[in-house]
């Protein structure tokens, strides 16, 4: 039988642990740093390495390195060895606290968007305490930041963990309005959902597609997909049940709260869900947890695909990011409580989030802009590409009595009776799960939906928690000055809600009405990643991060410059991975298919035999794709090569987008037709219902 209080945490060096190893005072010094983000006290360092190096080394740790996130979107870490020479023949294991504080990475070799030249090659790793240090394959990783020699930031924590500062300082100058003498610190808190798909590896070897890009660029619908919605929440298959059940069990030895694991919509289509826990540690573990998947699914023949759309024609996966606010001692700043309509400090809080997704709406879609996610957004299974918010019946119902200066009645929760006597009844919750919204309130957090399965989290998180902590700027400079804060409380929100609520829509996002009804109100609709990454460049929409010192200007316009040409060289590789696949695999199988029609055609005429009307009219078809296939082919080998001839990145992008793109939708619809038609034992790879239904 598994204990998993005894394996939880397991391979973490927590609080308890620090608590056993660590002399009394210096404990509390740490934790305090943990708790409440003041600086570590630096002459701690080196008590704090060597016990952090006893426990790794008594886990099986032989060596130590600096974990961290560069702007590629995925980890990165140097390992280093523990052993120190005393002489010829002899070594002791050794760790200092500047060995534990200080790393030193290339920082040329990782994307920096103009950030580091080629030759300019230092860069920093620095512990970031508030994050545990943990065990993985025999190593002591330790989260940390990663900078530039001139100080700019070159990963995704660094801003990150700005951002949860600046939102502490506004949110606590707001709370203290409300006599709240407690609390000395606020915090974002986060539980990242996580779609995924399984696929046998033996099938995914034969894909070049997947191995290159992560998607599938040809292959036909099977005739059943999941339509019959007989998958999600279905029975789990024993294979995938195994793999869910390592994956616990490793995601829990590093304190990983996963929680909650079903089959998603999509035939071979999963999800895993973990407990909330502060947003800078939560971006961590999902970071992990990406990467655990990958391991373990492994381990059981099988395959984890994060690409947002692995599969035409069925749900793509995204990552569902629950966010809320919450103070040290535990006050949920966004639980509306029992009588909403009278808990002023909520609506306020509210108020200025309604009022930070309207202002930046543009900045949290190009936080989630990626070539994968454009091929996800907008369909069935995701949100479209205009930022809205839902806050359900009761909420807006409230909202509206504030602006209209109507009273508002006070609903009481319907219990819900279903006429069997033997199960309980019990009350409906304040708001349903709209799950068209990008942006909706779930009782006391938001759930952004917008987000692609492969992304790391910390993006949207830091626009979320710098846009948040702006607007609560503005409020506290109004009340902090206001004679009557009662009457100024009311008025800012009545305001805010009236000049905002634009953005609040709680119906159905995928209709057409609704994109109809967006442009009436002027909320922007940016379909592609290239329509919305220029908006990390206008002042409009910048200014705020540096106001509150999250990026500087060099930095936000780095990533900018790196989206662009991570978009430009994920389609580039796709283009180039489906000229491969068609000229050297598919072509070839509906040549020998002909070339066998053919033949037979022929002994039939030699024989004195006529030709049926099938196999001439196959021969014709056939010969014309193949036509078709060749011609397309070279349209797109020859549209790439201006595709790297451009004077801007976003000038590259945008020709990308209109030529390559709908070159590759030519090939493959001529690719799938042959599909159809050319018996099973003639094409090259597996099909969709092979890998969907293995």
């Amino acid at each position: 039988m598994l204990d998993v209080p005894s394996i939880y945490g397991s391979m973490v060096f927590s609080k308890d642990v620090m608590k056993d190893k660590l002399p009394k005072e210096v404990y509390k010094s740490v934790k305090k740093t943990i708790d409440e983000g003041i600086p570590l006290d630096p002459t701690v360092a080196t008590i704090v390495a060597n016990a952090m190096k006893e426990w790794a080394i008594s886990k099986g740790a032989t060596h130590y390195t600096h974990w961290f996130q560069p702007l590629n979107g995925i980890t990165a870490e140097k390992h280093d060895s523990f052993i120190t020479p005393i002489d010829y023949c002899s070594v002791i294991m050794d760790f200092s606290g500047k060995e534990l504080i200080k790393g030193e990475p290339d920082a040329s070799s990782f994307p920096s968007g103009g950030l580091r030249s080629t030759f300019e090659a230092r860069g920093y790793t620095a512990w970031d305490p508030s994050s545990f240090a943990f065990i993985k394959d025999n190593t002591l990783c330790i989260p940390t930041a990663f900078f530039s020699y001139g100080g700019e930031a070159l990963d995704k924590k660094t801003p990150l963990l700005r951002s949860m500062e600046a939102l502490n300082v506004q949110a606590m100058r707001v709370i203290n309005l409300f006599g709240n003498k407690d609390a000395t610190h606020v915090l974002t808190t986060v539980g990242a959902e996580q779609e995924y798909f399984l696929i046998d590896k033996k099938l995914y070897d034969q894909r070049k597609d997947l191995i290159f890009t992560g998607r599938t660029l040809f292959g036909v619908k099977p005739p059943k997909g999941q339509e019959l919605e007989d998958h999600y929440f279905g029975t789990i298959k024993p294979r995938v049940a195994e793999f869910m059940a390592d994956l616990d069990v490793e995601l829990w030895k590093l304190g990983i709260l996963a929680k909650t694991e079903h089959n998603e919509a999509a035939p071979a289509q999963h999800e895993m869900a973990p407990i909330f826990t502060t947003t800078n540690v939560a971006t961590d573990h999902n970071q992990l947890t990406m990467e655990v998947m990958k391991r373990v699914a492994e381990k059981h023949g099988l395959v984890c695909l994060l690409h947002e759309k692995p599969f035409a024609g069925v749900n793509g996966s995204g990552k569902h990011n629950n966010w809320s606010i919450s103070t040290n001692t535990g006050k949920n700043l966004l639980d509306p409580g029992k009588t909403p309509s009278e808990n002023a400090q909520f609506l306020l809080f509210l108020s200025a989030v309604i009022k930070a997704v309207d202002d930046f709406a543009p900045m949290m879609r190009a936080s989630v802009a990626s070539a994968g996610n454009d091929q996800r957004l907008g369909g069935n299974e995701a949100p479209p590409a205009i930022v809205s918010m839902f806050l359900g019946p009761e909420l807006t119902d409230i909202l509206d009595c504030i602006v209209t200066g109507k009273k508002y009645e006070n609903h009481k929760a319907d219990r819900i009776k279903l006429g069997v006597d033997i199960i309980p009844t019990f009350s409906k919750d304040n708001t349903d799960r709209n799950r068209t919204s990008p942006f909706a309130f779930t009782g006391n957090k938001f759930e952004f939906r917008m987000l692609g399965s492969s992304a790391s989290i910390a993006d949207i998180n830091t626009v979320i928690n710098t846009i948040v902590a702006h607007e609560l700027k503005e409020f506290a400079d109004v009340l902090e000055n206001a004679e009557d804060f009662t009457a100024s409380l009311n008025e800012l929100i009545k305001d805010t809600v009236a000049k905002h609520n634009r953005i609040i829509f709680n119906g159905d996002g995928y209709s057409k009405e609704w994109e109809e009804e967006a442009v009436k109100r002027g909320l922007p609709i940016l379909q592609t990643t290239v329509d919305c990454l220029p908006y990390l460049v206008k002042p409009e929409y910048t200014n705020v991060f540096f106001e509150h010192k999250v990026y500087t200007k060099s930095e936000l316009q780095s990533r900018y410059e790196i989206e662009l040409e991570n978009y430009v060289k994920h389609v580039n590789i796709e283009a180039l991975t489906a000229l491969d696949i068609v000229r050297r695999e598919i072509i070839p199988a509906g040549v020998t298919y002909l070339n066998e029609l053919t033949q037979m055609s022929l002994s039939k005429k030699q024989l004195g035999f006529a030709t049926s009307a099938f196999e001439n009219k196959a021969i014709t078809r056939i010969t014309n794709l193949l036509n078709s296939l060749y011609a397309f082919a070279d349209q797109l080998e020859d549209d790439i090569r201006p595709g790297k001839n451009f004077e801007s990145s976003l000038e590259q992008a945008v020709y990308f987008i209109e030529v390559v793109l709908q070159d590759m939708d030519n090939i493959r619809e001529m690719a799938d037709k042959l599909e159809i038609i050319t018996p099973k034992k003639y094409w090259p790879f597996p099909t969709y219902s092979d890998l969907l239904f293995n």
